[in-house]
């Protein structure tokens, strides 16, 4: 969703360059930290996108996924692309609804806790957000932050409670943010900050499960812009100054996206970030959340601290050419009607 010119790409390949060695010792000698075969897996949002990639490509490694989407017809589209699924309809906007969900969930898993949550239902509705209904926020709010609280909130009863069974694996709960919980842009002011608040909490719960008998173990994955129905809805709302600010952003496909964070999450990384851009954005906001590579993380936040002296005097450069062109933003909305 996030840009960078060409240069500070460039900028950012050279830092990854000067670490690959480190980073492919550790891909080398590293196992699986999150096996799947014959592990019972709860995804939102799995009707289309990155969701329903994620769960198919679970259940090719052997999981029994069960999908979790306000829609029963697109689950049984989705149902048909492996025999390991299940599927329950919720709408995990609404308050309350985790605990009935995972009492469902459990029933069909014949009583055994779930071994993998992954919270991936969300949405994002692109305007300026002085030019938006306040009511936006709060639908976004109540999706994209407050169903993943709702699910962790009554998932950790579950799975931390004191008498709940302590095994040596962990139980993964699974978070999906965005890029923009690193770098805000302007457009999407109601989307954000449900955001950048689910990965404030995604560090707070990282090390409150330290506290429990039971293993648990966080994820946070920060997906760019995929290539799926949310985003052709995304682009129905979105501001031409926001496409600008874009437009150097590849764009990845659900399968890749979800094959990246896979891929992290079998690597055990806390934060997840599955394309060059989103790695940059990372590096350039850990403050004090945890690091996935002490060394490498840190050493690439001191280059990307550097590479942002270049890349923020050209956003907002960018920026106010575009408010000198173009007038109030009052005035942006009737153009993008009357340009479309």
């Amino acid at each position: 969703m996030e840009g960078f010119s060409q240069p500070v790409s460039i900028a950012i390949a050279a830092g990854l360059v000067a670490l690959l060695s480190i980073v492919t010792m550790g891909a080398v000698w590293s196992k699986n930290q999150m096996p799947v075969e014959g592990k019972t897996v709860l995804i939102t949002g799995a009707s289309e996108g990155m969701g329903r990639s994620a769960a198919r490509q679970l259940a090719e490694k052997g999981a029994n996924v069960i999908l979790v989407s306000r829609s029963a017809g697109k689950l049984e589209e989705a149902m048909a692309e492996a025999k390991r699924f299940h599927y329950i309809t919720a709408d995990v906007s609404k308050p309350d609804y985790a605990g009935p969900l995972l009492a469902e969930a459990l029933a069909w898993n014949n009583g055994k806790p779930l071994d993998i949550v992954w919270c991936v239902a969300g949405k994002s509705t692109p305007g300026l957000w002085a030019e938006s209904p306040l009511s936006m926020t709060r639908e976004h709010m109540d999706l994209n932050f407050w169903g993943n609280a709702e699910m962790a909130h009554a998932l950790l009863r579950l799975w931390c409670a004191p008498d709940a069974p302590v095994v040596p694996e962990p139980k993964h709960l699974i978070f999906t943010s965005s890029v923009v919980a690193f770098f805000p842009v302007a457009g999407y002011g109601a989307y954000t900050p449900a955001k950048a608040a689910l990965r404030g909490l995604a560090d707070t719960l990282v090390q409150e499960v330290e506290l429990y008998p039971q293993k648990v173990k966080i994820h946070v994955v920060y997906p760019g812009t995929i290539s799926s129905p949310g985003l052709e809805r995304e682009n129905m709302t979105k501001p031409e100054i926001t496409k600008i600010l874009e437009e150097s952003d590849p764009i990845q496909t659900p399968d890749t996206v979800a094959a990246n964070a896979i891929s992290g999450l079998e690597k055990g990384y806390y934060s997840i970030t599955v394309a060059l851009l989103g790695h940059a954005l990372r590096w350039g906001s850990l403050g004090g959340s945890p690091r996935n590579n002490w060394v490498v993380d840190t050493v690439m936040s001191w280059i990307i601290s550097i590479v942002w002296i270049f890349a923020l005097p050209d956003i907002f450069s960018k920026i106010r050419k575009y408010a000198k062109k173009n007038g109030h933003p009052i005035n942006y909305q009737q153009q993008n009607v009357h340009d479309s």
